[in-house]
């Protein structure tokens, strides 16, 4: 059975995708292999992870201006997530999300993204309602 959570309302399109959560932070200019699509720094706990039209769970925002150029760069050359998913995110990567037309969601009534979702689960994320759903779970 779907669950619902709720969340401020958001930005971007509203997509259907498979997440990849994990407890840390996220920066696009140092977490990421921008070429590759994964995360290549190597204490990140997704550190090895493809982010290619998945959507992230993690717990906040980190990084200064460059993250808006560097999201719309990712998505001209569709090596981007399909979605973002934080606790809190900040107005730069907010901005950025914008620019790349990516979904994005934070401040959740139910707590905390990085316990509410688990790594494989099937979303759907509705930016503008403030809604995401979580449609399939693996046992």
């Amino acid at each position: 059975m779907p669950i619902l959570l709720h969340c401020h309302r958001g930005i971007g399109p509203a997509v259907i995708g498979t997440a990849l959560v994990a407890a840390d932070n996220f920066s696009a200019r140092y977490d990421l292999d921008r070429a590759k699509g994964i995360f290549s720094r190597p204490s990140h706990k997704l550190a090895g992870e493809n982010y290619v039209d998945r959507i992230l769970v993690l717990d906040q925002a980190k990084g200064g201006v460059a993250t808006a150029w560097m999201l719309h760069e990712m998505a001209a050359r569709t090596i981007v997530p399909r979605a973002l998913i934080f606790n809190r995110v900040n107005p730069i990567l907010a901005q950025g999300a914008a620019f790349a037309d990516v979904a994005l969601v934070d401040r959740f009534a139910e707590g905390d993204v990085t316990s509410l979702f688990r790594t494989g689960d099937e979303l759907r994320v509705e930016p503008a309602a403030g809604l995401v759903e979580i449609l399939t779970r693996d046992a």
